[in-house]
């Protein structure tokens, strides 16, 4: 096996289009959208004679509890042997941990592509890297106390079935709820690429964070967003009005084969209209006619589980489009110095202080 910079977007997307859990996270446009933030990053892949098999996408982040090494969504392996995948994540992380020192990261923070079992935990957990023992700290995998930004769990639809049978499929309120709202002459919901909506998405974004006490993707982290993957074609705002006023809006990226629905907010006070469900539907049916084979809902939690989640609502609302639960093996952390650990517990302390 050996390890190598990546720098053709051809040979990075052809490893993505053999993988068959993925994320915009790990596409060449996302790594562009990091470095328009001012972001370092590294496009590695691992291989033998036989070609790549497995890339990571890894972002230096520079925050004040410190300097991290962030893998949002990977690596994406399309070695399906066990053994196989250890050797490539050891020489991965091995390559990654040695750039991460070199600029000065204190640890490397991932949440893997790779189904939750007690086999990839195992095998994550299992990975050393004496090279980067500090005292009697072993340099290995640890559960994080923060997730990476991006789901550990998420909710998907299979939509390649024609759309009377994924109406079907549905739950018989959504399917109620999506064609009431249909009757409704004051409701629209438009379809658009332009720039200005930035401004529409962001006002609503805004205001829900306010209502729910929470801090918002800034304008700025949403325009480069949109405006990295609409100049490929790749992204829609899609914008509920009632009486031409918009009260909810959603940014989905149409990506690989995929329409991930990333970005969403919508006005409390017109929650009797229901119109996100059928800006949900709307959605469904543009990715279904760009040929998209998978819907993503981004993002799951266990609403029986935890009722409380923040995440619990929103969930119960994607589930009844139909679909399934992916989740993934947690976030992990492989501390690279000691400054790691003063960092993990602010990081603990946080948690439990937001009732995480």
């Amino acid at each position: 096996m050996q390890i190598m910079d990546i720098e053709s977007r051809k040979e990075w997307e052809g490893i993505l289009e053999k993988c068959e859990d993925k994320t915009f996270l790990s596409s060449w446009e996302w790594g562009e959208f990091w470095v328009g933030q001012g972001n370092k990053i590294k496009r590695l892949g691992v291989g033998d004679k036989s070609g790549l098999k497995a890339i990571v996408l890894a972002v230096k982040i520079k925050a004040r509890r410190g300097t991290y090494i962030l893998i949002q969504h990977g690596p994406n392996i399309i070695e399906t042997n066990p053994e196989e995948i250890k050797k490539i994540l050891k020489e991965l992380f091995f390559g990654l941990a040695n750039w991460g020192k070199s600029e000065g990261a204190s640890f490397i923070r991932c949440a893997p592509m790779l189904a939750r079992t007690e086999e990839n935990l195992t095998l994550l957990k299992n990975l050393q890297f004496p090279e980067f023992r500090f005292l009697l700290f072993q340099s290995q995998f640890l559960i994080s106390p923060m997730h990476a930004n991006a789901y550990e769990a998420t909710w998907k639809l299979d939509i390649m079935p024609p759309e009377e049978d994924l109406m079907k499929a549905m739950r018989k309120t959504t399917r109620y709820l999506i064609r009431q709202v249909q009757k409704n002459p004051e409701i629209k919901i438009e379809i658009s690429d332009k720039p200005e909506d930035i401004e529409v998405y962001q006002k609503l974004n805004e205001a829900v964070a306010k209502r729910q006490k929470f801090s918002a993707f800034g304008r700025d982290y949403i325009k480069r967003e949109f405006e990295t993957f609409a100049k490929n074609g790749r992204a829609r705002w899609f914008v509920g009005k009632y009486k031409n006023k918009p009260v909810c809006a959603a940014l989905v990226i149409f990506w690989s084969g995929i329409g991930f629905y990333h970005q969403a907010a919508s006005l409390g006070e017109y929650s009797k209209y229901s119109i996100p469900y059928l800006l949900q539907w709307e959605a469904i049916k543009e990715a279904k006619r760009r040929g998209c084979g998978l819907y993503d809902f981004w993002g799951y939690t266990d609403p029986k589980k935890y009722p409380k989640h923040p995440w619990a609502g929103p969930t119960l609302f994607k589930m009844g489009f139909g679909g399934e639960k992916y989740e993934y093996v947690k976030t992990m952390d492989l501390p690279l110095s000691w400054k790691y650990w003063p960092t993990r517990l602010f990081e603990k302390v946080r948690k439990l202080k937001r009732g995480l």
